[in-house]
């Protein structure tokens, strides 16, 4: 679920504290996250609710400036369902604390090497290549890197995800770095020689 970040600075200040998506089915749960830029958008009911049924309340909730504004995104009706989708506000995201916590305990090195080795069983070594790839090449396009790690790019924009989710790598505008908490599990790896 995508948001624009004029609404996101609105959903942090509780302006804004609804959401209308046309979905075959929704791509949110009650009670979810959708992680944004902006730290984490927390998710509160959904609900299906017939067009007819909106209101000039419901567009301004939203982030329209009228109904018709409202309307128009949504399209005419063609048999999918509208969403309403309730935005209780934007959390931290946690994972951007942890990328800067350089400092890794064994427990944390223990559990980064059993995680690897989870993900490696049927590719070994693959993350900590996708580590070194991208420590040696900031900035450069998933498309270029994942040619560079010998990987489809699809395949290397997942395991990127998965680093990110650790706090080691950051999306940029182009490409990606990795953070001081990945750079710090890139000098363990090379310690460890793996």
């Amino acid at each position: 679920m995508l948001f624009k970040q004029s609404s996101l600075d609105k959903i942090a200040r509780k302006e804004v504290t609804l959401a209308f998506r046309r979905w075959k089915r929704p791509a949110v749960k009650a009670g979810g996250r959708v992680r944004t830029a902006s730290g984490v958008v927390v998710i509160g009911d959904i609900a299906i609710v017939d067009m007819s049924a909106l209101t000039e309340k419901d567009a301004t909730a939203a982030d329209f400036p009228a109904l018709g504004a409202l309307q128009e995104m949504l399209g005419s009706h063609d048999g999918t369902p509208v969403y309403r989708i309730e935005l209780k506000g934007i959390e931290p995201d946690e994972r951007v604390a942890l990328r800067g916590e350089a400092s890794l305990s064994d427990a944390d090195w223990h559990a980064l090497t059993a995680r690897f080795a989870r993900w490696d069983k049927t590719a070994p070594g693959c993350f900590p290549s996708t580590l070194r790839t991208i420590g040696a090449h900031p900035e450069v396009r998933a498309a270029e890197l994942a040619a560079i790690a010998g990987v489809e790019t699809l395949k290397f924009k997942q395991d990127v995800r998965k680093l990110k989710e650790l706090g080691l790598t950051e999306s940029l505008e182009i490409g990606y770095r990795l953070s001081p908490r990945g750079e710090a599990v890139l000098e363990k790896l090379r310690e460890h020689r793996l």
